[in-house]
């Protein structure tokens, strides 16, 4: 079974899981914009790909299938995940398995407004959120949303765009800059969906955040919930975490990740304030903060080969060891 990595970045800690428990005889190869990628460095192929957004993106990625022998991809991006799934036939019929969720689940997460839409149904506390200015305006002047505030991209990712305003006049200068940079940005395309909506405006929640490693197999059954409480954050990534037993958080990812049906792994954020548990976002792909769950117990990878190969899951791959910290730290490595 050879695996394609697309976008491989920076994520050089996950291709070495990977290489860890991959069968014999079996390949993972990576696809990136610059071959000088981290991640690049472990592959045992690599090819250098257009953007995302490049018209031939998905056909290069088809030709890299069918030379390579691929049956299935994993993509590190949150920008192509929705075209992934969108041509998820064209690879289908080619014998290769997206180990990606489908459209209706990459649009719920990509959208952070459709992820306050989704968690209400649900029943899970989202942060206080608004479409507009003008609508955040208005909760200003009735009293129903207080400073400070959190300014963000509608279609966000690794927190490029989010704001803090303390007050009216940071509100109004932040949101305008916002509004600016937003179009020249690597989020303009995605954001053309609804322009005149294209930003969020939400209370901000003070307290002890949270990332979630929820798993699901590829028909989106639910398996298990990695629960780490963030110490350090560092460029929107979390650098210092620890792995906590947390029954109220561990079923709120159980509840989304039995009604999200996400396939393999979903990267999300809860926020704990006064007992009461906010979810942030949701990503539907191996995050940042995966690396403190495979150091706490869980083996995702060695999951996935399993589940490819139409192998059973072993208890082992879901191990927990609590209240041990972690922090990320930083190597250099030979990339060309």
């Amino acid at each position: 079974m050879n695996i394609l990595f697309t976008c491989a970045g920076r994520r050089h800690y996950l291709i070495d899981y990977f290489q860890q428990v991959k069968p014999e005889g079996s390949l993972i190869v990576g696809a990136d914009m610059q071959s000088s990628a981290p991640a690049m460095a472990l592959v045992d192929k690599k090819y250098v790909v257009p953007p995302v957004y490049a018209a031939n993106y998905v056909d290069e990625l088809i030709k890299i299938c069918q030379q390579e022998t691929i049956g299935a991809i994993i993509s590190l991006n949150d920008l192509e995940l929705p075209i992934l799934s969108e041509h998820e036939a064209q690879f289908k019929k080619r014998g290769v398995k997206l180990i990606v969720s489908n459209n209706q689940v990459t649009d719920i997460c990509f959208d952070k407004w459709k992820t306050v839409e989704f968690a209400r149904q649900i029943g899970v506390e989202t942060p206080k959120t608004f479409l507009n200015l003008k609508s955040a305006l208005t909760a200003l002047d009735d009293g129903v949303l207080t400073f400070p505030l959190v300014v963000k991209p509608r279609w966000g990712s690794a927190s490029i765009g989010i704001e803090f305003p303390e007050d009216l006049e940071e509100l109004k200068l932040t949101y305008t800059l916002l509004e600016r940079k937003l179009f020249r940005s690597m989020l303009a395309e995605v954001s053309k969906t609804d322009a005149a909506n294209a930003i969020l405006i939400q209370e901000k929640i003070d307290g002890t955040e949270y990332g979630l490693d929820i798993f699901n197999d590829l028909e989106g059954n639910h398996l298990a919930v990695y629960v780490k409480e963030k110490l350090v954050m560092r460029a929107g990534e979390t650098d210092k975490a620890v792995l906590r037993a947390n029954e109220t958080i561990e079923s709120i990812g159980k509840r989304i990740g039995e009604n999200l049906k996400h396939v393999a792994n979903l990267d999300c954020d809860i926020f704990e304030s006064n007992g009461q548990y906010y979810l942030l976002e949701m990503n539907p792909r191996f995050g940042g903060g995966y690396p403190f769950s495979q150091m706490s117990g869980a083996n995702f990878p060695a999951a996935i080969y399993a589940m490819l190969n139409g192998q059973p899951m072993q208890q082992a791959w879901f191990r927990k060891s609590y209240n041990q910290t972690f922090a990320k730290c930083d190597i250099l490595i030979p990339v060309e």
